[in-house]
């Protein structure tokens, strides 16, 4: 995971706010985000954040399991939900393990993110300059018995990854920021 030390006054600038967050701020921030909830070997499984459900409430329906999806399960967890500012109540998550034993927990998204930084994994040198960022998702999986809270922004680049081809020059990588097991 890339951090840095601000080298402006913008970048922790809270007024900045009002303008559209960019490579030329750093360490890159983020006011607003997307969110997306998975369940994966869960019963009834329940997010519920900003007011907005994720998941499978049904008590006797089993979601799938995240082996199911292969190699592309990381990749299927997408933000369904747009343009939230930072940072409603905490997620209120209710599920089933695999084994049917009941969970209840908070998890404070405002608390992991309190730092407003953006957890991607782009050397600040392969960073484009000046280009305006989209607002970062934020993810949280329920899988069985652990719960894992992600990170991904598209980080443009200056250079191609892939050489012959040009529409590969950013990076999105799911970051990991957050794993706990009950």
């Amino acid at each position: 995971m890339s951090s840095s030390v601000p080298d402006s006054a913008a970048a922790s600038d809270p007024a900045a706010g009002a303008q559209a967050v960019t490579t030329a701020q750093w360490p890159l921030r983020f006011q607003r985000h997307r969110f997306g909830g998975f369940c994966f070997d869960t019963w009834g499984c329940s997010i519920v954040y900003n007011g907005f459900p994720h998941g499978q409430e049904d008590p006797e329906r089993a979601s799938a399991s995240a082996a199911s999806f292969g190699d592309a399960y990381p990749r299927r967890m997408k933000a369904a939900q747009l343009d939230i500012a930072n940072f409603p109540a905490p997620a209120e998550v209710t599920w089933r393990a695999k084994d049917k034993s009941e969970h209840r927990v908070r998890i404070d998204i405002a608390a992991l993110f309190a730092d407003g930084l953006i957890r991607h994994e782009v050397a600040r040198e392969d960073v484009a300059e000046g280009v305006s960022l989209n607002d970062p998702e934020i993810i949280l999986e329920v899988n069985d018995r652990t719960i894992n809270v992600y990170m991904r922004c598209m980080i443009p680049l200056k250079r191609p990854q892939d050489p012959a081809n040009p529409n590969s020059d950013f990076r999105a990588d799911l970051v990991r920021v957050y794993s706990k097991t009950y």
